[in-house]
């Protein structure tokens, strides 16, 4: 008998020295990516499911890769889940209590 290999998605994140300042406050302006971000902040890994939104799947997969492209969220495979995290602490190198203003950000 013969086993398909199911190959598991692999995700890409940019190296944060050629993110820009424009590309992380575009990333950031949309509620719900301030949401998710606020969430991974609060909770810190999650599967991205575990982040409460009221979004269909395919909106909820394009707010995790804009945030992943801004290099804000970096996201693993874990059997079926797919876990994400902030970049917190290249991120807050990069730029400096940017985090700090999102988790103060009212809801």
């Amino acid at each position: 008998m013969l086993r398909s290999r199911v190959r598991m998605k692999e995700y890409s994140h940019p190296p944060l020295e050629e993110v820009t300042l424009p590309a992380v406050m575009q990333a950031l302006s949309d509620p719900c990516r301030i949401a998710i971000v606020r969430t991974l902040l609060e909770g810190g890994e999650l599967a991205c499911n575990g982040v409460p939104l009221d979004i269909s799947k395919a909106t909820r997969s394009h707010h995790f890769a804009i945030l992943r492209d801004a290099g804000l969220v970096a996201t693993r495979v874990e059997g079926t889940r797919c876990m994400s995290s902030v970049r917190k602490e290249e991120f807050e190198e990069r730029f400096p209590g940017l985090l700090e203003l999102v988790l103060q950000h009212e809801k």
